[in-house]
């Protein structure tokens, strides 16, 4: 669907170009170079590199709670990507509207991050493992969940800082000590959770919901079982996967399950209740697809560690 319109926002942005409106990366007269960032985690990133200077204006595309899946650019969210210094996303699906609009930009001295591109041969096709409710769809779909790794994080973050200094020479220096102070906090968190895992009960994580969760399994070597891939618009889960995911959480005999943020939580209840276990908690592992400005990433992978670790208990 968003291919189908973006013809149309285009029209519509060279129409607010012209009249002097410069969107979502900043007003006109504003000081730093425009560092567009398309969803909340990159823009986290971004912010914690750049931060203690005044050579940059972020800015965020995806964000004020709207889901990443079922986002719709508008005219001025075009507009900002076109005038943007610097321009970071993650290439994927839901994100891949940016490809076509900046096949139409002018600015040739534009820096582009577009991390399913920089991290390349750890990008990973989407799976359905056993149990799973797939969606019939033709050829591989890669999953661009990549913020949820924390290895793939730091890489990520590299890069940005690469092309912002490349545009903010000033402050290379002040972004290079960033960098280096957040990775070292991302390697840090990186080990508490490998030593999570070693200590755990349980090497399954149990997803009673869509399953965005793919890289930080494959980091630690977890294995999963789950209701829908990552980007699935599935909600209804059919009688044999709520039949395979009750005799799962039996066999493990887990304690704690997982949903995804904004679920409405019918599946892990329909679940729960086929396997007679009404002493399983069910906590939120959260996947970071509808944030906004105010996300602190590092605070929510450290949550989430809380509550893997309660899931593999």
């Amino acid at each position: 669907m968003v291919k189908k319109i973006f013809a149309a926002l285009l029209g519509l942005s060279l129409a607010v170009t012209s009249a002097g409106c410069a969107g979502k990366a900043g007003n006109a007269g504003s000081k730093g170079i425009k560092v567009v960032c398309a969803t909340a985690p990159l823009y986290d990133w971004a912010r914690q590199i750049t931060k203690d200077t005044d050579s940059t204006d972020l800015s965020l595309i995806i964000g004020n709670g709207t889901d990443l899946h079922s986002f719709q650019p508008s005219a001025a969210d075009i507009v900002s990507i076109k005038n943007a210094d610097v321009l970071v996303y993650v290439g994927g699906e839901s994100d891949g509207w940016i490809r076509d609009a900046l096949k139409e930009t002018a600015n040739k001295d534009q820096k582009v991050v577009c991390l399913m591109d920089v991290l390349k041969d750890a990008i990973v096709e989407e799976e359905i493992v056993e149990g799973m409710q797939g969606e019939g769809e033709e050829g591989p779909e890669y999953d661009e969940h990549v913020w949820l790794s924390l290895r793939l994080a730091s890489k990520s973050c590299t890069a940005i800082e690469e092309a912002i200094a490349s545009k903010a020479t000033k402050d290379k220096e002040k972004f290079k000590a960033n960098l280096d102070a957040y990775t070292a906090k991302l390697s840090a968190l990186d080990k508490q959770y490998e030593d999570m895992v070693k200590s755990a009960r349980l090497d399954t994580m149990v997803v009673l919901d869509r399953y965005p969760f793919r890289y930080l399994a494959e980091d630690y070597k977890l294995k999963y079982s789950a209701a829908f891939v990552g980007c699935s618009a599935e909600t209804e889960a059919s009688f044999e996967t709520v039949k395979f995911l009750s005799d799962k959480i039996k066999a493990l005999d887990s304690k704690t399950v997982l949903t995804i943020e904004k679920s409405d939580g019918k599946i892990a209840k329909t679940v729960i209740e086929t396997a007679g276990m009404s002493d399983v908690k069910v906590e939120v592992l959260d996947s970071m697809q509808s944030c906004g400005k105010d996300l602190d990433y590092l605070a929510v992978m450290t949550s989430n560690l809380a509550v893997l670790k309660d899931a593999l208990a």
